[in-house]
Parts: C-alpha cells; sequence; structure tokens
C-alpha cells in the first residue's frame, strides 16, 4: 500500500542515498521528511562520497546499467547538479603489462555504448601515445604499451559539493535535519508486530516514522543486522597529490585518465590544487571474527592509510603518464568505505517481516554517485508500490548473497582484510 505523504517518513544517513531520498520525497509532496545524521554536518566525514570527486561514465558491463546512468548524466546537467558535473571525458586503457583480465573488462565496457547512438561516432581508439596526447595533451609520459579508447561523453562530478548543494535544497523544501548527537540513531523501535514505529536516537529522544529508510552505507548492520549477511563494509585507497597554481593550471580540463589495471586520476582541484588518485585492487573488508560481519572502522583508523601495493601501482601510473609528478609525497591519503555486495547490485528494499516499514538502502559498491540525481526516484517508487518491483535491487536471502570477495571481474584483485594493513597510530 502506497506510503501517505502526511505520514512521518525517518530517513537515517546524508549522503547519497539518503540526501536524494530526501530531496526527492520533499519534490513529491511528502511533509513530514526527516533525515538523521550522527556527525555535525552534511557532508557527514564518513560517507563514501565526502571526496573530491568521483568518475561519471556510461560504460557498464551490464547495458541495463548504461542505460540508468545515460539517464543520470542528463539530470547532472540539470541546473540543481550542472555546477558539479564536468564532461571532461573518459580515457578507459590498460597499460602495456595489464593481466588479460583488465584487458576483457575494459573491452566489456566498452560494448555496452560501443554501438549505442549516443556514442557510436565520437569513440576514439587509443593505440598509442600519440593518440593520448591528441585527447589529453597535458599528459607527457611515455605510456609503454597502453591501449584502449575515450569516450568524450563522460567525466566527473565534485561529490562533497553535490551533496552539499542537494542538503541546502531539500532543507529548503522543508526537510528536517537532525545533526551530531541529536542526529545519532541508537536503534529503531520496533512494536510487538515487529513493525518499526520510529528510531531512537543515542541523546534518548524518540521520533515517531510511518517509514524508516536505512541509508547508512558501509554501516548499515549496526542498525539492521540482517544486511550484514548480503552487505560488507569495503574500501579503497586514495591519495593526492599537491600541486602549484601553475600545475593546476596546466591541467585543466584533462580527461579522467584510468589505467585499468594501475589505477585512475582526475584533473585537480582548483580550489585546493589537489590531484586525487585512486588505485585499482580488489580493496579491504574488516570483518568481524565473532559475527563474520564487515563493518567500517573508526575514521582515525581510516586516515592516514596508504597499503605499499597501492602506493605502488599509483606511482607507477604516474611515472607512465605524469612522470614529473611520480616521486611527489601523497597527501590526505585515507580509506574510502562504502557498503559493497557480491554482485554489485545496490539493495533497495523493504526489509523482510517488518510489516512494509523499514526500507534499505544500500550496497552503492563504489558505483552509486553517478547515479545521484535519479536515486531518490527509486526510493519513492518503492514507497508508492507494492515492493521492489526490480529483482536485482530486492532483499536477497542468505542463500542467495554469500560475499563472493573479488569474483566481479571489475574489481581487479583479490580483497583483503583491514588488519592485515593497519599500522598502529604512534603515540605522543
Amino acid at each position: 500500500m502506497p506510503v501517505s505523504k502526511s505520514e512521518p517518513v525517518a530517513i537515517i544517513g546524508a549522503g547519497v542515498f539518503g540526501l536524494a531520498t530526501a530531496l526527492q520525497l520533499a519534490q513529491d509532496g511528502y511533509t513530514d521528511v526527516s533525515v538523521f545524521e550522527k556527525d555535525d554536518q552534511v557532508p557527514p566525514r564518513h560517507s563514501a562520497a565526502f571526496d573530491i570527486n568521483k568518475i561519471v561514465r556510461p560504460e557498464y558491463q551490464d547495458p541495463w546499467y548504461t542505460e540508468l546512468t545515460i539517464k543520470a548524466i542528463e539530470a547532472w546537467k540539470s541546473p540543481l547538479y550542472a555546477p558539479y558535473y564536468h564532461e571532461t571525458g573518459f580515457l578507459h586503457l590498460v597499460s602495456g603489462t595489464a593481466p588479460q583480465q583488465a584487458a576483457d573488462t575494459r573491452d566489456s565496457f566498452v560494448k555496452t555504448i560501443r554501438h549505442h547512438p549516443r556514442f557510436e561516432s565520437i569513440l576514439k581508439n587509443i593505440n598509442s601515445p600519440e593518440d593520448i596526447k591528441q585527447v589529453a595533451w597535458q599528459l607527457d609520459g611515455e605510456f609503454p604499451g597502453w591501449n584502449g579508447y575515450f569516450n568524450p561523453l563522460a567525466g566527473y562530478a565534485h561529490s562533497a559539493d553535490a551533496l552539499r548543494g542537494v542538503y541546502k535544497a531539500a532543507a529548503a523544501r522543508g526537510v528536517k535535519f537532525f545533526l551530531g548527537d541529536q542526529g545519532d540513531v541508537a536503534q529503531l523501535v520496533y512494536d510487538q508486530n515487529h513493525q518499526a514505529t520510529g528510531v531512537m536516537t543515542r541523546s534518548g529522544r524518540y521520533h515517531p516514522a510511518k517509514v524508516t529508510v536505512v541509508a547508512a552505507g558501509a554501516a548499515a548492520a549496526t542498525l539492521v543486522p540482517e544486511v550484514g549477511q548480503q552487505v560488507v563494509a569495503k574500501s579503497w585507497s586514495l591519495g593526492h597529490v599537491r600541486l602549484t597554481d601553475e600545475e593546476t593550471s596546466m591541467l585543466r580540463g584533462i580527461p579522467v585518465t584510468y589505467a585499468r589495471d594501475l589505477g585512475f586520476y582526475f584533473e585537480p582541484d582548483p580550489k585546493t590544487n589537489l590531484l586525487k588518485i585512486c588505485p585499482m585492487g580488489g580493496g579491504y573488508i574488516n570483518t568481524d571474527p565473532k559475527t563474520g560481519v564487515s563493518l567500517p572502522p573508526s575514521l582515525a583508523d581510516s586516515d592516514d592509510v596508504l597499503p605499499p601495493d597501492d602506493e605502488r601501482r599509483m606511482r607507477r601510473l604516474l611515472r607512465e603518464s605524469l612522470p614529473a609528478l611520480a616521486d611527489r609525497p601523497f597527501v590526505e591519503k585515507k580509506l574510502c568505505w562504502f557498503a559493497d555486495t557480491a554482485d554489485s547490485d545496490f539493495i533497495i528494499d523493504y526489509v523482510p517481516n517488518t510489516g512494509s516499514s523499514v526500507v534499505v538502502c544500500s550496497g552503492d559498491s563504489g558505483h552509486l554517485f553517478k547515479m545521484f540525481p535519479i536515486a531518490g526516484q527509486w526510493v519513492h517508487q518503492l514507497l508508492q508500490g507494492d515492493g521492489q518491483s526490480e529483482a536485482r535491487w530486492r532483499w536477497k536471502q542468505k542463500s542467495d548473497s554469500k560475499w563472493a570477495g573479488g569474483d566481479v571481474s571489475w574489481r581487479l584483485g583479490q580483497t583483503k582484510e583491514f588488519a592485515e594493513i593497519k599500522v598502529p597510530k604512534a603515540k605522543l
């Protein structure tokens, strides 16, 4: 049964899913929407989108997601989102020593747009360093054996700024935000029929809700333990090189440059002169040996972390493409935690046996942000329908959702435990 637009809706988490849902519901006439966020700021520092930038590109191994992302890219060009979207293009390559899996994955991605009417006439094959320099003259490396393609109808969005913009838009439409101690949800409150009636914050205040949307990212299992059987907290590392004003200006407009076996980087951020670099790999999970559930560690444990293998890939990426930066120190290093699923599909569904009172939005799997402008529509459709009509986004039973680590081809590497790379912090 559709949720009445006058009944209270509680949203836990002010990341991508939470903010997108809040704004969409407000735009669609819901009059009592509240967002609860344990951080005292939006965007929250523990959100995967608390970052300079994220890739926005339509290439997927699954054409269904390609069409979805094309819709999202059009929405990125709307007045609210356009200030944050930068269509610099997507240079998608492999290095000369890439494993066959990397090349196969690149080829399977481009296959979904190679003959698409929007892209077939504009894709450019890249077979030599000269081809690369035709689309990105600033890249002066030797690119030994690099090859792939260039898609000009792609780029990136400034993620933290986009979240901040949607937060302001939602608040202007009447969405209530509870932050810090007032927004730190300790538990969902259930009645005798196991139907959620609202949330209780750690400050001791009870907030009633007809529907509670748990959009807590990698920490969703702290509030809905059952989701820990199908979602794991996972992270990839990232770092930055600090540039001079002149270097930032020189690299303005370079495409997102992605060597699938090494990593990727973006044009530098003009506000901070930081060039963000991410290595490719299987990522890291943080499994509790007692429960078998992976939850994110503290922000302090994730800051200033760059595993040696990741750093080696990042330095090689720079050495072969931007050699002048290859030996610069990496700054503002961290692990970026998100909610991952074994098949990379999102979970947007009612939690079973809760009387359609609890929705989980999770499993961003490293690719949700590009769909930020349209993600709220999916939750609205769920609340107005009779359940999740898209099979791939339904709640999965335990037997269907066994965590498969690095089995999804694009992850390219084995998943490791955070404990294997954790370096004890020095005591002052």
